[in-house]
């Protein structure tokens, strides 16, 4: 029968927690100006960059208009050139969309190199116009309790 003495379980644990630590990362992009200009800003909590040809699983939320928070879930892959990151959505919110009705964007962001920050984009949907990724604020990753 195996056993792990204490000190080797200690560092196994050690070994994997900085892995799942890598999940709280946050993604955030702003449509027409984004939340607070006029625009919306859609944030990915807990979506990393996938690697190079590969996708990851969007989960989330968008703040548009003054107060008004939705459900966002979806998938975002980037190019296989690294220059490309697709984010494909579907929001809810029966308040704002309607009981049953689904707002779907596609947004597409472009930079030059392989690496950095996204410089251009746009968004084709029920947010659609001019995209950018932002920082994500902590005003931007707060989640009220109540909204419309």
């Amino acid at each position: 029968m195996f056993q792990f003495k204490s000190r080797h379980l200690s560092l196994l644990l050690a070994l994997i927690t900085p892995a799942c630590g890598l999940a709280s990362e946050h993604f955030c992009i702003a449509t027409n100006g984004g939340f607070g200009d006029g625009g919306t800003t859609f944030i990915g909590t807990g979506f990393a960059l996938p690697a190079e040809g590969s996708c990851s699983p969007w989960s989330g939320f968008a703040k548009t208009a003054s107060t008004v928070i939705v459900t966002s879930y979806g998938t975002g892959c980037l190019s296989s050139d690294g220059k490309a990151l697709t984010v494909a959505v579907s929001s809810q919110d029966p308040d704002w969309f309607g009981m049953g009705v689904i707002g779907s964007d596609y947004i597409s962001l472009t930079r030059k190199e392989a690496k950095g920050s996204f410089t251009t984009g746009f968004d084709m949907g029920a947010f659609a116009g001019d995209a950018l990724e932002v920082n994500c604020t902590s005003s931007l990753l707060h989640l009220p309790s109540s909204h419309d």
